[in-house]
């Protein structure tokens, strides 16, 4: 088995949409980013490639490269697992922690357990997401963005390391 931590931020955007791991949230400001700036599943992303050893976000879908750009992160999660489970791996489960001050993520959780679990193809029973405050400390807490703190752990399906 094998442990992987992924990290993500972004400011907010006025003009932009808000999307958290796949799903969007009418009326909410948007995030900064190269691409639709799902910070969750940025965040995901990061900890699986770390887990199986693959490298990060940035070396697979470098913010640079205009084929990138406004791209949907469900669509790189999906290439992302493919990836993970081509080098051996299974998704045993991710657990992730999405800090903000707005959107209350309470009322969407279980939302978003399903929209992540449907992406990686694996049982909403694999999946956490949990919503948090900063209370009012940092830029985050100020409301200025959202951060989000991911671990995933995989499975070894037998292939040689």
């Amino acid at each position: 088995m094998r442990i992987g931590f992924g990290y993500d931020s972004h400011r907010f955007e006025e003009g932009r949409r808000l999307v958290l791991g796949g799903v969007e949230f009418p009326g909410e400001t948007g995030l900064k980013g190269h691409s639709d700036a799902d910070v969750l599943i940025h965040a995901i992303i990061d900890a699986l490639l770390g887990a199986a050893a693959l490298g990060d976000i940035g070396s697979h879908f470098p913010d640079d490269d205009p084929a990138w750009k406004d791209a949907d992160s469900a669509q790189l999660l999906t290439e992302v697992v493919r990836e993970v489970r081509g080098a051996g791996w299974t998704i045993a489960n991710i657990d992730a922690t999405v800090i903000c001050e707005s959107p209350k993520l309470r009322p969407c959780i279980e939302l978003l357990r399903e929209r992540l679990a449907s992406v990686m193809g694996v049982g909403k029973g694999r999946i956490s997401v949990k919503g948090k405050t900063n209370e009012g400390m940092d830029d985050v807490g100020s409301g200025k963005g959202i951060e989000v703190h991911a671990v995933a752990l995989l499975d070894d399906l037998g292939a040689v390391k």
